[in-house]
């Protein structure tokens, strides 16, 4: 049995399916998080209405997950690319540290 490494994972140059399959699974993670976001949002309301019912609720879970789909494939919050920036190997520069210091 062979158990790959991750020693590639933290090098600056990922290839190019590699990169690929990241920012797939970067925008999956988000549409994930939204969905569940959404959910909890939903499930958070005070009271129930006249024409709820499973058949409703069924078909505002699909609206809300293809709305969570959406939104991850926009980058509305940019969680895929933190976690690109993150697991990429790229490097960004903090706000803190790209300002020049002004107190000398």
């Amino acid at each position: 049995m062979q158990i790959s490494t991750v020693a590639g994972a933290s090098s600056p140059s990922t290839s190019s399916p590699d990169k690929a399959a990241l920012q797939q699974a970067a925008k999956q993670f988000e549409a994930i998080f939204l969905r569940q976001m959404i959910g909890a949002m939903r499930s958070s309301s005070m009271g129930e209405g006249l024409l709820d019912s499973s058949a409703s609720d069924q078909f505002r879970d699909m609206a809300d997950a293809r709305t969570a789909d959406s939104m991850a494939e926009k980058g509305s919050l940019g969680i895929a690319e933190l976690l690109l920036s993150q697991f990429g190997g790229q490097s960004q520069p903090s706000p803190a540290a790209a300002a020049p210091d002004k107190s000398a």
